[in-house]
């Protein structure tokens, strides 16, 4: 049964693609995984149409949630543009929606080859980038993006513009194999751009 949508730590995660421009060495794609401690079975055999979608996040409770997620086994700005939508219908139909969270690599602008922050406000509460690296190298060396070296200045820039239209944006770095250093220089970039930035546990696979 492919996973639309799950559960995890009280809050509700949407799987809408597992296309992705990284090859990120963390990857548990790489494994043979299809799934991974968030839902059992994350991968796509087809990708649900927005209205495959609809249907399913309306079927949920959205009191037991304190959040709604964009995530998935992909990166889910590949779909932009029906996630939008999809905000939109969920707007409409479930009184008191939780804040939506988009995790993303911060390649949407390139990817679609359109500035698509400015769609993105009074829809989406929280963008989550991943930031991975404190310089193009490590980042490159790291998350191993198909647009090489132009991937950290795109994500870069994505944040940059995300400030103005998303209320909270996050850029997250993992703390496995990080010295202070790295972290140090992490958080002078966010702080250069006005973003957060969240260092989280590795977990093993």
């Amino acid at each position: 049964m492919e996973t639309i949508s799950y559960e995890y730590e009280g809050s509700l995660y949407v799987n809408l693609t597992n296309k992705c421009d990284c090859s990120c060495v963390f990857c548990l794609r790489h494994n043979g995984h299809k799934g991974s401690i968030y839902a059992d079975d994350l991968w796509l055999e087809h990708e649900p149409t927005r209205q495959e979608a609809l249907e399913d996040l309306l079927s949920r409770d959205y009191a037991n949630y304190r959040e709604l997620v964009f995530c998935g086994f992909g990166e889910p700005m590949f779909r932009t543009d029906d996630i939008l939508w999809l905000v939109d219908r969920l707007k409409e139909q479930v009184p008191n929606l939780p804040p939506v969270r988009i995790n993303t690599n911060g390649h949407a602008n390139a990817i679609l080859g359109r500035d698509v922050t400015p769609e993105l406000k009074g829809r989406i509460d929280t963008i989550s980038i991943s930031l991975n690296g404190s310089t193009p190298e490590e980042y490159c060396a790291v998350t191993r993006p198909r647009s090489g070296a132009r991937a950290w200045d795109d994500m870069l820039d994505f944040a940059r513009k995300c400030r103005d239209y998303v209320p909270n944006v996050v850029m997250t770095i993992v703390d496995k194999d990080k010295t202070q250093a790295e972290i140090d220089r992490c958080r002078a970039i966010t702080e250069e751009l006005g973003v957060t930035l969240r260092i989280r546990a590795y977990i093993p696979d």
